[in-house]
């Protein structure tokens, strides 16, 4: 829930050296504390104060402004009214003492530099977490990353997006977004990319739920924009906003406990805590690197990823059907078009990595001893084979949407193949990854025939890649390069080992899931899915008309063959 600063506690009654964790957060203490404890809303002693750097273009200075008071909502439902302000940055004739090199000043830093990106660190004090300043960095490409994002996710639904330069107001709003969540960094909130799961997919189509609760609970998970809505869905809302995770997060964090001890306070922040438990909207799903969490992913929405990507693509394919017109700009190159186009396809893989994690995924609540309920709880199987079950029919079944000669003959000489190669073979080495194998493996072990067994898997990968060996159909370019892929990563899984991961604390952010490959099940797995493969190529070159079809089956035949019996070995 919050960004926190570990120490250990040596006392003679413990015995061990006891883990504790500081909270990092602001110094806010009412002016009235007499009033304050009769709920009378009061002002800190002291605010939190952001300065809008001088070197921000004018027009999107009230926009961070308005970013940094969108957090005004939140710090009232902890008792505070005025507890966090934005201002613009005074002149030396203003204020002779401003610097925003001073400590004493937190700013908003506009930054002149190609990066697409933002950030809010903040400096604190290690030995209570109190949070001393900030200076957030925004970078003017940042503008470019919000364009992109927002064209691909909303410009099927949203005639604002449909075009590549926005306007000041659509642009505005997106900057504050971006600073809202910025400056929910600044406050002590982490990532919470369990959020969003909260939500069911048809909701985030309902103009009065999304009005009411936007996009996610928190505007600290990587949410985005409503890529979810169709056509039709008049008045919804696309974009996050401070929800109603962030305000309990900072109710939680910085609602002043009078007159209680530190011990005493823990009770009573505890008892807070539990009084939301099962709320999914309450919820916190910690950010991971290849995640093993379904519910818990960067750039998702809503509580079905089959279903949600199913509405993407979906708007994807409304988006490429224009995308030459919405890019038109009189005398320009088609430079836009090139960027835009494989924006899309950039979104494209992201649905399919987000359905992915369900295969071999775990979900992750967290719970205290006294509460009831499992802390990891697998995926159930019918969702799994759903989300395998939707990657053949959308990654490996060939995207032909995808591949546009009139678009393509504007914006390269070659490399579509290429590019769906690519495209495809990420996905593949997604579902076989050495972590999401173990964890088949472990789920069958523990739970027999209520998991999705890993050779039940393989073998549904292994019947939608291979469709047309099995029935005699002829194997186009694409379908060729998917299954030699598919050869290559079983012979690594033969053959390689899982490359180690040292540091601790990386383990457990990268979702790695220990195996010693050589000792597990995986390598017979690998060695059985090749030679039904194999056998399967090998019909297939018997019978097929078609001479490249036949060629390439008496190729996967060699390759297997070499693969499984390696000379001199």
């Amino acid at each position: 829930m919050f960004l926190t600063r570990d120490s250990h506690l040596y006392d003679k009654d413990i015995h061990e050296a006891k883990r504790r964790q500081f909270i990092t957060r602001w110094r806010l203490e009412p002016k009235d504390p007499e009033a304050f404890k009769r709920g009378e809303l009061v002002e800190p002693i002291k605010p939190i104060v952001y300065y809008i750097g001088a070197g921000t273009p004018v027009k999107w200075r009230k926009y961070l402004k308005q970013g940094v008071e969108d957090w005004q909502k939140a710090f009232e439902k902890a008792g505070f009214k005025n507890a966090i302000i934005g201002k613009y940055a005074p002149t030396k004739k203003e204020d002779p003492e401003y610097s925003p090199e001073d400590v004493r000043y937190s700013v908003i830093r506009y930054v002149t530099n190609p990066i697409q990106n933002a950030m809010g660190p903040h400096v604190h004090d290690p030995r209570t977490g109190e949070i001393l300043e900030s200076d957030i960095i925004w970078y003017h490409n940042v503008m470019k990353l919000l364009r992109n994002w927002f064209f691909v996710q909303t410009a099927a639904i949203n005639p604002d997006a449909r075009n590549p330069q926005f306007s000041d107001e659509l642009m505005g709003q997106l900057i504050r977004f971006v600073a809202a969540h910025e400056v929910g960094h600044t406050l002590g909130l982490p990532h919470n990319m369990g959020s969003s799961s909260a939500y069911p997919v048809d909701s985030l189509r309902s103009a009065s739920f999304t009005k009411k609760m936007g996009t996610a609970p928190s505007i600290m998970d990587y949410a985005r924009f409503n890529y979810i809505a169709q056509p039709g869905d008049k008045g919804v809302s696309l974009m996050p906003n401070i929800g109603i995770y962030d305000i309990y997060a900072i109710r939680w964090g910085y609602r002043p406990i009078l007159d209680k001890t530190a011990e005493e306070e823990r009770v009573v922040l505890n008892q807070w805590i539990k009084e939301k438990a099962g709320d999914k909207n309450y919820r916190f799903g910690r950010q991971m690197f290849g995640p093993r969490d379904p519910s818990a992913q960067t750039e998702d929405l809503g509580d079905d990823a089959v279903k949600a990507s199913s509405y993407g693509i979906a708007n994807l394919k409304r988006i490429m059907n224009n995308l030459v017109k919405w890019t038109y700009k009189e005398g320009e190159s088609y430079e836009t078009l090139k960027e835009l186009y494989g924006q899309i396809l950039g979104q494209w893989s992201r649905y399919m990595g987000h359905v992915a994690t369900n295969v071999g995924g775990v979900y992750e609540y967290y719970k205290t001893a006294d509460q009831k309920g499992d802390v990891y709880i697998h995926v159930p199987k019918s969702h799994q084979k759903k989300a395998l079950k939707f990657l053949i029919a959308q990654a490996f079944k060939t995207p032909t949407w995808m591949i546009r000669k009139d678009i393509l003959a504007k914006v390269e000489a070659d490399g579509i193949i290429n590019r769906i190669r690519v495209a495809q073979v990420r996905v593949l080495t997604q579902l076989l990854d050495f972590s999401r194998l173990a964890r088949l493996i472990e789920n069958e072990t523990l739970n027999g025939n209520q998991a999705y067994k890993i050779i039940d898997m393989c073998k549904d990968l292994r019947d939608g890649i291979w469709s047309e060996a099995k029935n005699g159909g002829k194997t186009g370019t694409y379908r060729r390069n998917l299954q030699r892929a598919h050869v290559e990563q079983l012979e690594h899984l033969l053959t390689k080992e899982q490359a180690p991961v040292k540091n601790r604390a990386l383990l457990s952010f990268m979702g790695y899931s220990k195996v010693d490959v050589s000792q597990s099940d995986i390598r017979p797995i690998a060695r059985g899915e090749l030679t039904q493969i194999k056998n399967l190529a090998r019909r297939a070159a018997s019978t097929s008309s078609d001479s490249m079809t036949k060629y390439h089956y008496q190729d996967i035949v060699a390759r297997i063959e070499a693969i499984l019996n390696p000379k001199g070995k």
